[in-house]
């Protein structure tokens, strides 16, 4: 049985808000936007598998970050027996409450998405020219031994998150993220320092990803209301026509869509989330 861990904002008697972070990020993620937003809404922030401190999957098993995470989610909610539940994610927690809302449409009160429509649609002929050198990727990254684990001083495995984060996220973001993100080397690795506790093969995302007409199709599929936070720059999708095309798709059936621009890089949630407090608790308040 695999384990998974979280933190839980608010009251515990309610049922929470659950809170899906972004590609090789953590529940940290949440930890400048919860504090902002209404001290009785409960908000659980899982990390999810092969994130943070959550188990990574066993050799043999692939990762599909835009399917596995729906999955994960029903399990949550059945295991709980939560009802009409809401949803906030960012960049891939979106797009996973994106597909959710999708797969099922009647049992989803709402979600939020910070920075992203759906999940990014890909050219397929990019997709099946790549798809080769991916599983190649995918088993060097399983088969690396314990020994050849990368570990660095605190200040230099800082300094390489803040570099590959490309300016997405300033240095206090990057150490908040990393209270989850790293750990100290274990003693089998005959190493000091700290290493990312992040499972290597979540390099590997290209498999499973989804072209813009699978997308518009789920997005025709939400009934729910929905409040999409673009940030701006924020994070660049190859096709240009993807984003609004993926708004336009939800409005068709979702009985409330609410979209805002609001300047700030990707990890705006992390970075500025004062910037958007107001809106998230708007719409996590609003009761249409």
């Amino acid at each position: 049985m695999l384990s998974y861990e979280g933190k839980w904002w608010g009251p515990r008697e309610k049922q929470p808000v659950l809170a899906l972070h972004g590609w090789q990020d953590n529940a940290g993620t949440f930890d400048r936007l919860c504090p902002l937003l209404p001290d009785d809404v409960p908000i659980l922030a899982i990390d999810l598998p092969g994130h943070g401190r959550s188990a990574h999957y066993p050799k043999g098993m692939h990762y599909y970050i835009f399917w596995d995470g729906i999955a994960l989610i029903r399990r949550i909610v059945k295991y709980f027996g939560w009802e009409k539940i809401t949803l906030l994610g960012h960049s891939l927690g979106g797009a996973l409450s994106f597909m959710y809302a999708a797969a099922f449409p009647d049992e989803v009160e709402g979600f939020i998405s910070i920075d992203i429509a759906g999940p990014p649609a890909r050219d397929h002929h990019k997709q099946a020219a790549n798809l080769g050198d991916s599983i190649d990727r995918f088993l060097r990254y399983e088969s690396l031994p314990e020994s050849k684990t990368p570990c660095y001083g605190y200040d230099d495995a800082i300094d390489v998150v803040l570099a590959a984060y490309d300016g997405s996220v300033d240095l206090q973001s990057v150490e908040v993220l990393m209270r989850r993100g790293m750990a100290p080397a274990a003693e089998r690795f005959n190493k000091e320092g700290f290493y990312f506790s992040r499972d290597l093969r979540l390099k590997v995302s290209l498999m499973g990803m989804l072209s813009l007409p699978q997308v518009i199709a789920h997005a025709e599929k939400i009934k729910c209301k929905v409040l999409n936070i673009r940030a701006v720059p924020g994070m660049h999708f190859d096709n240009v026509d993807y984003y609004p095309s993926v708004i336009e798709a939800m409005q068709k059936n979702s009985r409330k869509l609410v979209y805002n621009e609001i300047p700030g890089t990707h990890h705006i949630h992390l970075v500025n989330p004062e910037r958007i407090s107001q809106q998230v608790t708007d719409f996590l308040l609003d009761r249409e």
